[in-house]
């Protein structure tokens, strides 16, 4: 699927090259070129070159270069036919879809984000020349908005009228809905989707109209403060981020983005001298706001109580960091203030916030710490077990470590009591080895039993002694792996293992081989990352420190692939083959 190969031509042909690129830089004429500041890289002297003849760019800094349609690829970061068609939009040029269905698609959303676009345009005016406005430009002027920053940001007013945009778009019910700019109502009448209602315009990434946040104004009945356009054909606000349209050329400048929770705080860093801000619309930030964000920098600045949401919030954050090689930090904003608030009252602590955001668990940690009463021994000691709770949520046994140990020299406590109070943050005494009344519980050892006697072609290859750390079950699998005979697995065993093969033996498998197996090893992989670590503390020679990092390194990404059952089988066979063969440096 995709555009006609001769439209493409079309595109490229028609397209003026100069007048695209010199919407994101200013060109002069140098001979038979055009030159200017490159656009995807800083510099002072002009390196980036144009042949308008041919079409084409390179940038002898950094070697960017190809034609008008990789120019806005990379610019606007969408794919090639969203390329082709931002620059048919351009150029006047109707294009033709290799897939019917999919021509259809594009063209019923290009209709739809017409209408947000034309009802976009009418809030707006609305806003500048309505006398029924009066009160919203009021609400504005006293939040801080000038005549300048209502028309960048193309804020409306939408009227008290249940629809008077809805006469003016003149939209069939089908395109009212499906655009999101309202509803049929009751009596099967066009009801506009905002009455009475501040309205901040939302864009996509390319400037495209979505649809809208609207916040009631003073005197308004209406119990809901904010309010978003519904689900729609083109708009999902778990996708979506307020502001991006206008952050990305500073977010991709700054290798940096920061995501808020309101529109007016997105305005309100961009007035600070702080382009680089986006906003949720509504909704948490979710793994598709970061897949977005990822395509354009790879800080993420949180500019909200990112810690609010407890334990879940600080795994799926670590969770990102890891999968899309992300660094997460938070803005050091005053507590209760938010930033559209700061940037009114002191735009030089929103600029500084920004410039002074800590990790994510650092932001944790000295918020505890700074909660925590440190003037007594007991004081102490609990707000570093309130710290070490935080740090034990990190999947990074090397973070871990580290932060345990400025805990414990900040609350004057022992680092080998901190790191016990790390493995055992509740001091409660380490559970017993297996004993009767027990094995019939579903740890990760007795399902391995339980499938090594039920289904052993599908799990023992994955196995070895050593995996159990309870002696009783490590026995239990020796015995059923040298014995041909259940019985004699059973009399070898004594009162204890053969009562347990007994137990086992009638009892049904309640769980895969493979996520079994995987559980088993990942407790393997947690004590030899437990030992590199302590090996990397007692490293003399810069050569020894290296080789250690690097079997660190190694372990824990495999640990990771251990959690993920597309790659856990994988990653078991790499592990028994680092087991049983020679730990040379060539298997890591």
């Amino acid at each position: 699927m995709g555009i006609l190969d001769e439209d493409i031509a079309k595109v490229r042909d028609t397209t003026d090259i100069v007048a695209v690129i010199s919407s994101y830089t200013q060109l002069k004429r140098g001979g038979s070129r055009f030159v200017g500041l490159c656009p995807f890289h800083g510099e002072k002297t002009p390196s980036f070159s144009v042949n308008a003849q041919q079409g084409l760019y390179y940038c002898f800094g950094c070697g960017a270069g190809g034609d008008s349609i990789n120019f806005v690829r990379e610019k606007e970061q969408t794919d090639f036919v969203g390329a082709v068609e931002w620059l048919a939009n351009k150029a006047g040029v109707t294009l033709r879809y290799t897939d019917a269905d999919e021509g259809m698609e594009r063209k019923r959303r290009a209709k739809l984000h017409g209408a947000v676009e034309a009802a976009v345009e009418w809030y707006h005016d609305r806003l500048l020349s309505s006398a029924d406005a009066g009160v919203a430009r009021s609400y504005l002027r006293a939040r801080g908005f000038n005549g300048e920053t209502v028309r960048k940001y193309r804020v409306g007013y939408a009227p008290d009228s249940w629809d008077a945009l809805a006469k003016h778009l003149k939209l069939s019910d089908k395109d009212l809905v499906d655009s999101g700019l309202g509803l049929i109502n009751r009596r099967s009448r066009q009801q506009d989707a905002f009455r009475n209602r501040v309205l901040f315009p939302i864009f996509d990434a390319q400037g495209k109209a979505m649809g809208f946040g609207g916040r009631i104004l003073p005197g308004s009945d209406d119990p809901a403060k904010y309010k978003n356009s519904a689900s729609s054909t083109i708009y999902d606000k778990s996708r979506v981020l307020y502001g991006l349209n206008w952050a990305k050329e500073s977010v991709v400048a700054e290798d940096e983005v920061i995501v808020c929770e309101g529109y007016t705080d997105v305005i309100g860093f961009s007035t600070s001298g702080v382009p680089r801000a986006v906003a949720t619309c509504g909704t948490a930030l979710t793994e598709s706001h970061v897949k977005l964000l990822r395509r354009f920098a790879k800080r993420v600045v949180l500019a909200f109580d990112a810690d609010a949401a407890g334990q879940n919030a600080a795994a799926k954050f670590y969770e990102w960091e890891r999968d899309h090689d992300l660094d997460v930090a938070v803005a050091a904003l005053p507590n209760g203030v938010d930033p559209g608030d700061l940037a009114r009252s002191d735009p030089a602590a929103l600029r500084a916030a920004v410039e002074n955001a800590q990790p994510f668990l650092r932001f944790r940690i000295e918020r505890a710490l700074a909660a925590g009463n440190m003037n007594t021994v007991e004081g102490r000691a609990k707000t570093a077990e309130v710290a070490l709770e935080m740090v034990g949520e990190h999947p990074d046994a090397l973070v871990r470590d580290t932060y345990a140990m400025e805990i414990a020299d900040r609350c004057r406590l022992k680092p080998e009591l901190v790191r016990a109070l790390l493995e055992n943050p509740r001091s409660i005494p380490a559970a017993p080895a297996t004993r009767r009344g027990d094995r019939a519980g579903d740890t990760a050892e007795v399902l391995a039993l339980t499938l090594a006697l039920h289904a052993p072609t599908e799990i023992n290859h994955f196995l070895m002694a050593d995996l159990f750390h309870d002696e009783l079950a490590a026995t239990a699998f020796e015995l059923i792996n040298k014995h041909d005979s259940l019985h004699d697995a059973v009399a070898a065993g004594g009162p204890e293992v053969g009562e347990l093969i007994q137990q086992l033996s009638v009892a049904e498998p309640r769980a895969e081989a493979g996520d079994v197996a995987a559980l088993l090893w990942r407790q393997y992989v947690d004590v030899s990352i437990e030992e590199t670590l302590r090996e990397a503390r007692n490293c003399v020679s810069p050569a020894d420190l290296a080789s250690v990092n690097q079997q660190y390194a190694w372990l824990r990404s495999h640990r990771d692939r251990l959690g993920n059952p597309k790659t856990q089988i994988d990653a078991i066979e790499s592990l028994l083959a680092w087991v049983h063969g020679p730990r040379a440096e060539e298997t890591l």
